[in-house]
């Protein structure tokens, strides 16, 4: 029965390559890939257009929009003491993964329709991946 069990998880697994991709477990080196092609010093001043409505690192409180501290491998929506996530947002029910922030900043509106966010996106990938590596980089200072 173990046998049959670990069979059809593998096949599921083989048929939905995207979950592990989306995914990652934690350690696994493609879980920073994009973040890897970023520039953390540069992300840093790029991050300056966010934190009007964003603190980078974990906070206490909230500006409008809730801090980015230890974003990578947190639920959307679901941040403890922050109560202003749009309807979309509290139903989204994915994990942010680097791919996943890409695409939200690439642009916001289409990548989850109904959130509240006033931001149109990043066009240039360079500041999105420097971005990231700027966020990835809180990760170990925090």
């Amino acid at each position: 029965m173990k046998n049959l069990t670990l069979t059809l998880f593998l096949v599921f697994l083989w048929q939905t390559p995207s979950l592990a991709q989306d995914n990652p477990l934690p350690g696994d080196p493609s879980a920073t890939t994009l973040s890897s092609r970023g520039d953390a010093a540069r992300g840093k001043t790029i991050f300056l257009r966010c934190q009007v409505c964003h603190d980078a690192a974990e906070s206490k409180s909230n500006k409008p929009g809730p801090h980015l501290g230890n974003l990578f491998g947190r639920t959307a929506g679901t941040l403890d003491g922050f109560n202003r996530y749009s309807r979309a947002m509290r139903e989204a029910d994915f994990i942010w993964t680097e791919s996943r922030l890409e695409e939200w900043l690439k642009n916001p509106r289409s990548f989850l329709p109904g959130n509240v966010m006033a931001f149109n996106g990043m066009r240039r990938e360079q500041d999105r991946l420097d971005l990231m590596a700027y966020l990835r980089s809180l990760e170990t200072t925090q």
